[in-house]
């Protein structure tokens, strides 16, 4: 039976854009929100057709974007982030310590993070999505959940659309 739902490619291929830096400020900016108490997706391809680096969902339904800053020229070449806005409650910006704070947007959270950890080293401030946002952006995220989880039970049972 075929679906008349259009499919939309929430898992998306490894596109090994991404530095080492950056693979590892996200592991440890993942260990830290789960602390938190959020779930996180990398990855994540938005309803504006932007992909956010890590979004993450706690039980409250909040919903937080990290972008992942590994250089002050990964930052100057990225005028992107601003859409993110409107797909999440709050955002921020997660780098090495090796970056100065002063680079990065007013408005925005600040998250300093190596491969094993990151501390919120800013808060950001809390803009809070419209409830059709966040019931598209929470479904999103759990079919993205649900697609990867599928993925890694039955690795040969996905045909790519």
């Amino acid at each position: 039976m075929e679906s008349s739902v259009r499919q939309i490619n929430l898992v998306p291929p490894p596109d090994r854009r991404q530095s080492e830096t950056a693979l590892a400020i996200a592991r440890g900016t993942a260990r830290m929100l789960r602390t938190l108490g959020f779930s996180c997706i990398s990855e994540l391809p938005l309803p504006s057709g932007r992909r956010a680096d890590l979004v993450a969902l706690n039980d409250k339904g909040e919903i937080w974007i990290v972008e992942i800053k590994s250089s002050v020229e990964d930052l100057r070449a990225d005028s992107k982030w601003q859409d993110y806005r409107m797909h999440c409650d709050r955002l921020f910006f997660a780098f090495t310590q090796d970056l100065p704070c002063e680079i990065f947007p007013e408005g925005t959270g600040l998250i300093i993070a190596d491969a094993y950890g990151a501390h919120l080293h800013c808060e950001a401030p809390e803009h809070r999505l419209a409830a059709p946002t966040r019931k598209q952006m929470t479904v999103r995220f759990a079919m993205a959940a649900a697609q990867r989880i599928s993925r890694l039970v039955d690795p040969q049972g996905h045909a790519e659309f």
